[in-house]
């Protein structure tokens, strides 16, 4: 398991202590991400009419609402790459099927390129022994 981080950050213009097991990266980056969203926040006139309670719940709501956004999201692209992933196994069987079946049509050729060279020394041996015999 990984040590204890305690890491001070700055959220809202206030000090916080904040302790994980994540690294101190990551908690500067998700304090980063609350001060972000109260200065979107701020900048509506109508936000802060609101009481603190209010604007406490609406941040909530809000930071809810990516969060829910953001799984269904990792959800979409999961099912997505599971497709992708049974695309290329099926692909990978039709490849593999491909090539035993050009690997089948490749030994017919040869096959037939012997037959045909059999044939074609038979004509030569028939013409052979029929030129003998009208001479």
């Amino acid at each position: 398991m990984a040590a204890k981080t305690d890491t001070e950050v700055i959220i809202a213009g206030k000090v916080f202590t904040l302790s994980g097991y994540e690294s101190e990266e990551y908690l500067q980056k998700v304090a980063s991400y609350i001060n972000n969203k109260i200065a979107e926040y701020n900048k509506v006139d109508s936000f802060k009419r609101q009481s603190l309670d209010t604007q406490n719940v609406l941040m909530q709501l809000n930071i809810a609402d990516d969060y829910f956004k953001a799984k269904k999201q990792i959800s979409r692209l999961e099912e997505e790459i599971q497709n992708k992933e049974k695309e290329m196994y099926d692909l990978k069987h039709e490849l593999i099927a491909s090539q035993i079946k050009l690997e089948n049509m490749e030994k017919n050729i040869r096959s037939m390129q012997n037959e045909a060279n059999e044939n074609a020394k038979k004509i030569v041996r028939l013409e052979t022994e029929l030129k003998e015999k009208k001479k």
